[in-house]
């Protein structure tokens, strides 16, 4: 990571900003800017990278709503987030601005390159307070708090006396690096738990030949994936409706995104079969010095085995590599699964923050007081249900 003495010596002094439509916006050219400000970043978001938020777009804005805003100095990209405008706010009819996310975006943190948090959240701000339409206020939703960027976020409402609320907050599951994989398993699973689950390996292992192997190559890809999308798809999500390959979008969506972080060395597939057939999959992202883990699926017809579960003790090898700090669950907070394996937690919450003029921002301040007053009191429940759908 730089140093914020590198981060000043790098700044060429001329900060510029853009929101236009992401068609007009993307381009060869810009895609190249795009992948450099993904390897320079304060805080990783493979969500919000080129591979994988182009091709989102392209699948879920197909009427090309959805804007792009940038932050430059001179033609170094510096900052990268896409925004869309809603006319309701969870049940009540109020018009707002928010960073675009969909169902299989788990974070919505935008991409800022290091020494640039200040400037990104200044620019973006002037740009709404300038231009809000109808927009009572920015809503920032899936951001990780506690790190550069809320923090500048924060720090710059403060300092502009703008008002703002984090109106709800989660923990999910988090790896972090630190000790080894054999040491962070004995610490994060008891004893009694470490013996039923060699149990179920030894007696899956009984079924036949039991192989797991870990891939961050292109070979057999195409294979790998259909494998994978088959494999979710006789699950409980498929039978939900609810898997990638229940609609073209998202069987799509998964297509290109794996074929694109594994053309970019950024991907990492794992699988546990028995006599060659898959028992547990699981799709890593990386991007230094952090790691996602996207997506995971298992024959239910060897529940009995917990395949899910010894795909994951597997998966634990990521603490052998240097170069990765922590691995994001994605998960949702209380998962019964990866919260018995992995002990750390990440804060996302979501951000509510004034735009506009002193008659909006006023509106909002009454608006905001009341909010916070009731997200205290709702449960997590309540609140999944509330805002079921606003993401889409």
């Amino acid at each position: 990571m730089a140093t914020r003495a590198q981060d000043a010596a790098n700044r060429a002094g001329v900060i510029s900003r853009r929101l236009s439509g992401w068609r007009e916006t993307i381009d060869r050219g810009f895609v190249a800017a795009w992948n450099d400000l993904a390897g320079h970043v304060s805080e990783p978001n493979i969500f919000g990278e080129s591979w994988f938020l182009r091709p989102a777009l392209e699948q879920f804005d197909i009427s090309g709503q959805v804007k792009i805003f940038t932050l430059w100095d001179g033609d170094q990209l510096c900052g990268l987030m896409p925004l869309s405008t809603h006319q309701r706010y969870g049940r009540w009819p109020l018009p707002h601005v928010q960073n675009w996310l969909h169902h299989n975006a788990f974070l919505g943190t935008p991409l800022v390159r290091a020494g640039y948090a200040d400037d990104f959240w200044r620019e973006l701000f002037a740009v709404l307070d300038n231009n809000p339409g109808q927009s009572l206020f920015l809503h920032m939703n899936g951001v990780t708090t506690g790190g550069e960027i809320a923090s500048a976020l924060e720090n710059l409402c403060t300092k502009q006396r703008r008002n703002y609320g984090l109106v709800h907050q989660t923990e999910r599951a988090l790896l972090e690096n630190g000790v080894t994989p054999q040491v962070y398993y004995e610490q994060a699973v008891r004893p009694k738990k470490r013996k039923e689950l060699r149990r179920q390996k030894n007696r899956l292992a009984e079924e036949g030949v039991l192989t797991f192997a870990r891939d961050a190559s292109e070979a057999g890809l195409a294979e790998w994936i259909s494998e994978f999308l088959n494999l979710e798809n006789r699950g409980w999500k498929g039978r939900n409706g609810s898997a990638l390959a229940s609609f073209d979008s998202t069987r799509a969506l998964f297509t290109e995104v794996v074929t694109g972080a594994a053309n970019l060395g950024k991907l990492e597939r794992l699988d546990l079969r028995l006599e060659g057939q898959p028992m547990a999959m699981l799709v890593n992202f990386t991007s230094v010095p952090g790691c996602f883990s996207f997506k995971t699926a298992f024959d239910e017809d060897y529940a009995r085995f917990s395949p899910g579960v010894l795909l994951q003790i597997e998966n634990l090898a990521l603490l052998d590599n240097p170069d990765i700090l922590w691995c994001d669950s994605c998960a949702a907070q209380g998962h019964p699964m990866i919260d018995s394996i992995w002990t750390s937690r990440r804060s996302i919450g979501r951000y509510s923050i004034a735009i506009g003029g002193l008659g909006r921002r006023s509106v909002f301040g009454a608006f905001l007081k009341a909010e916070l007053a009731r997200y205290a009191s709702r449960t997590a429940a309540d609140e999944q249900e509330y805002f079921a759908g606003e993401e889409a």
